[in-house]
């Protein structure tokens, strides 16, 4: 029988706040270059206060894919919280105007934790600095997860930075739970190299257990495997999940299947800013994976995604993703 939807998301519900900086700001500030960082509200104000000029664009790292995947047309519902305040409203807007389902219950408008937000400060490089108040998308719960709405999609896609929360590891059994019990599939993505250090040993026991498709760059596959080399973190990973994907910036993408291991070379862009670039790999790829596509194509159809992604400001498709598959010839 036919799924409803094709791809649920489940992570932060975030707004971006991107402004251009450079290196000389983070060095000033304290900012580690090119990871995200956790900040609290009394930072989140003052950085804000000292960066320039800045955009707001609605993002979430899952949500992001769940809305590339959306503009390709696919049918896709997310889970995330938000605030019952403006940000709140801005990030609803903008993934249900992309096409996708979005009915997480709000927080209250009296809730001391606002709408969750991110500071991108994008360097002269391309580079992408992240500073996360995670604000109520931190309090996923059980109760936010729909059983009826993980039973209804081929797969479920779980963002690794929401491991960041009090109730999210019971959150996310419950979505697994549901969504296999119904024959559906599971997808997780790493999200960064830090949050892997954090959560190493939850995230290996999920993925020996549970994940069908595991999504990462190198950095977060080495700091998973923690081999000496990344082919060998590589095929650790294989032996564990169905299905593997490295990205690997300017060098494309790995996908390891059914014990092989095939190359997508990644497509030439100027880089404007990288925001996203991961987020709308994994759109293309499971576009293409829930399109019937072989893993190859699936994975050039994530490298031309990311690349339309990091040609200009903010982390969702400007352009139509179809028609570039179409100029690649991959549809």
């Amino acid at each position: 029988m036919k799924k409803k939807y094709q791809v649920v998301g489940i992570g932060n519900a975030m707004v971006d706040i991107l402004s251009h900086a450079q290196d000389d700001f983070l060095a000033e500030n304290g900012i580690t270059k090119g990871v995200m960082q956790l900040i609290d509200t009394a930072r989140a104000s003052e950085l804000y206060g000292k960066m320039g000029p800045a955009e707001e664009v609605s993002g979430g790292s899952a949500a992001n894919t769940i809305a590339g995947i959306a503009a390709l047309g696919g049918r896709t519902a997310y889970v995330g919280k938000v605030r019952d305040d403006q940000l709140g409203a801005i990030f609803a807007h903008d993934l249900r105007a992309q096409g996708a389902d979005y009915d997480t219950p709000l927080a209250p408008a009296s809730a001391e934790a606002e709408t969750g937000r991110c500071m991108v400060l994008v360097t002269p490089d391309g580079e992408r600095t992240l500073n996360t108040y995670l604000g109520v998308s931190e309090q996923l719960t059980p109760a936010d997860i729909d059983p009826d709405l993980m039973a209804a999609t081929e797969w479920i896609y779980l963002e690794g930075y929401r491991f960041d929360g009090p109730e999210s590891h019971e959150a996310f059994a419950k979505a697994i739970d549901a969504c296999k019990a119904a024959g559906g599939r599971v997808a997780l993505t790493l999200s960064d190299p830090f949050c892997v250090e954090r959560h190493r040993d939850a995230f290996r026991q999920m993925i020996r257990d549970h994940v069908d498709l595991l999504f990462c760059n190198v950095h977060e596959m080495q700091a998973m495997y923690q081999a000496d080399d990344l082919e060998t973190s590589m095929r650790m990973a294989a032996a564990e999940v169905d299905i593997v994907v490295c990205t690997a910036s300017e060098k494309g993408a790995y996908v390891l299947n059914g014990g092989g291991m095939e190359h997508a070379n990644a497509i030439p862009t100027d880089i404007v800013d990288a925001t996203g670039a991961g987020d709308l790999f994994a759109s293309g790829f499971l576009y293409g994976l829930t399109h019937g596509y072989d893993m190859l194509t699936c994975a050039r159809m994530g490298c031309v995604a990311a690349a339309e992604v990091i040609s200009h400001i903010g982390a969702r498709p400007e352009r139509d993703l179809k028609e570039l598959f179409r100029e690649h010839g991959l549809i």
